[in-house]
């Protein structure tokens, strides 16, 4: 159930994606922990792995559209092996997989414009090796659109000048296209541009961190254009930078999920070779109960994660179910991988600030991510507003299948306009929860009947529903129906051993229970609220049979499993 990149196959992508993935294990694996560890401190652009992935036409096969692939048959937007790439990239290193995350970005505009000479440039340049950045982020209005002071300046015949600085944008140093976002000072119009960074007029500032990536702040001084480098305008620019995000936003889960299962490798050999007091440490109940917890957490992430995917491939402009499942891979997946390292820390200990180990930068890096593409914060205010229709207004859909087959998801990039979420329909959640029975699967169906009782009987108020702070929490409980619901899917779809399964939901109650107290306890919330939340919290079933099965038949075999090559 976890990924270990020595045994796994990738039996289920054909022979190309196969190979790809392969050769960049096989690539990690030969350059070696110490190696990794060596570049990272001495903040090393990473030269080896782009000359890597140019020999092997790595990003040109997994981020050219079909269409834009000439002769190169294995080349398409394929999220169900981008999904393992990302996987792989987090697993070994977040400042490998940080470079193919903005390029992925910075893809987006173009792929979603109407400018073909700037697409067949982008595949071309893709072709050779290129890299690319998105430039969205101002230092002082972060990634508030609205307040964009990058102005494009109309001169004469399709010919313009920009100006302005951004901020915090990756892979701006070595790119070979920089999608920006601005403004047209004359109209006040949204546009979106391409810039090279070898041009004269681009003023490369500094790296704003200590890393091996670069992450640039950089200014356009009378920056000349024409209406070649143009991808778009007005509405469609705007739709493009959200739409971009819509995609790249989902691969921060998919490295959360290699971060925690590289660790997880790590906190169990070190315990398990470990004496104390007379015991091996994997023996002490609360280091089983830590890595219990630990390991159907990053079940879990990998079950939803999966089959949120399932719903991206599937989507059309009739079917935005994506558009909720998208934002709780990023946020609550990666929130997820932070606890699951937070979890093995505690096993490992002061092993994790050693030099040698992998944990050390894991520490750091699984921090960052449910802090990139949209705070937690920022994803949730958008996930309530699907609340009402998830849980009152359901509509039929087609059944959605597991989508692991070779397509080009040309979707992603014609999602079309931006606005209407409150319109967006999914479809009955019950279907999913009455179909497992399984005694922590039912408590939790309690709780989420209590939920909906809550929304129903004592809905947030009109001064609840602009408190930011008690919808949060409110957002967290619905957040785990939804989680829970994808996980019963993709449980189905893979066969599940229910034992698993239902020792996820030893956790979900428990994570279930705690979020309730905290929105009971809001200093806005009304006493009847506060009294439907408390009943609530509620205690997952005590089966020390089952939860031993998992340990002997899932965990414990997990022992020297997987170390990376020194």
């Amino acid at each position: 159930m976890l990924l270990n990149p020595k045994a796994e196959k990738y039996e289920h992508l054909d022979s190309r994606s196969r190979e790809i993935m392969l050769k960049t294990i096989s690539f990690f694996e030969s350059k070696g922990k110490e190696k990794c560890k060596e570049d990272l401190r001495g903040r090393v652009w990473h030269q080896d792995f782009f000359d890597f992935i140019t020999e092997n036409r790595i990003f040109a096969d997994l981020l050219t559209p079909a269409k834009y692939a000439g002769a190169h048959k294995d080349a398409r937007w394929d999220t169900a092996r981008i999904c393992d790439f990302n996987e792989i990239l987090g697993f070994y290193g977040l400042s490998y997989w940080y470079a193919w995350q903005v390029s992925i970005l910075g893809l987006g505009p173009i792929w979603m414009s109407a400018n073909e000479k700037v697409k067949q440039k982008t595949a071309d340049l893709l072709d050779q090796g290129g890299i690319f950045a998105f430039g969205l982020s101002e230092r002082t209005h972060g990634a508030d659109l609205y307040s964009s002071e990058m102005m494009l300046t109309p001169l004469a015949e399709g010919h313009y000048v920009a100006d302005g600085g951004k901020y915090y944008i990756g892979n701006a140093n070595k790119a070979a296209l920089v999608s920006t976002f601005g403004k047209n000072s004359e109209t006040g119009e949204y546009v979106f541009f391409v810039v090279d960074p070898r041009a004269e007029n681009y003023d490369l500032v500094k790296n704003t961190v200590d890393w091996s990536g670069y992450v640039a702040e950089y200014a356009l001084n009378a920056y000349p254009l024409t209406d070649d480098e143009i991808l778009s305008t007005g509405q469609d620019a705007w739709d493009a930078a959200l739409n971009t995000v819509n995609v790249g936003k989902f691969n921060l889960g998919w490295a959360a999920l290699g971060i925690g299962q590289h660790c997880f490798y790590e906190a169990i050999n070190h315990a398990a070779h470990r004496n104390l007091y007379g015991r091996v440490v994997t023996d002490f109940p609360h280091i089983r109960r830590l890595f219990t917890d630990a390991f159907t957490k990053l079940v879990a992430m990998k079950l939803f994660a999966r089959r949120a995917a399932d719903y991206m491939r599937a989507a059309t402009a009739e079917d935005r179910r994506y558009l909720l499942y998208n934002p709780l891979v990023k946020m609550k997946v990666t929130c997820e991988g932070e606890e699951v390292v937070n979890l093995l820390w505690d096993v490992i200990a002061a092993r994790g600030f050693e030099k040698d180990v992998y944990f050390e930068n894991a520490t750091r890096d699984i921090r960052t991510l449910p802090k990139l593409e949209g705070t937690v914060h920022v994803n949730m205010a958008l996930i309530v507003k699907f609340m009402a229709n998830y849980f009152f207004n359901p509509a039929v859909f087609p059944d959605v299948p597991k989508h692991s087959n070779p397509a080009d998801d040309t979707f992603l990039f014609n999602q079309g306009a931006t606005r209407g979420l409150s319109k967006i329909h999914f479809h009955d959640y019950r279907i999913a929860y009455e179909g497992l029975d399984l005694p922590n699967a039912n408590i939790f169906k309690e709780q989420i009947g209590l939920l909906r009782n809550l929304l129903m009987s004592a809905p947030p108020g009109k001064d609840q529903s602009k408190d930011i702070d008690f919808l949060l929490s409110l957002g967290e409980l619905f957040t785990l129906v939804a989680y829970g619901q994808l996980i019963i899917e993709a449980a189905g779809l893979e066969d599940m051993d229910k034992d698993v399964l239902d020792q996820i939901f030893d956790f979900m109650i428990r994570d279930f229970s705690k979020f309730a107290l905290q929105l009971s306890q809001k200093t806005g919330a009304t006493a009847e609220q506060s009294a439907l939340c408390m009943k609530m919290i509620k205690n997952p079933t005590r089966d020390q049979a089952r939860y031993q099965r998992v340990w002997d038949n899932h965990i414990a075999h997990l022992v020297d499993a997987y170390a990376q090559n020194p």
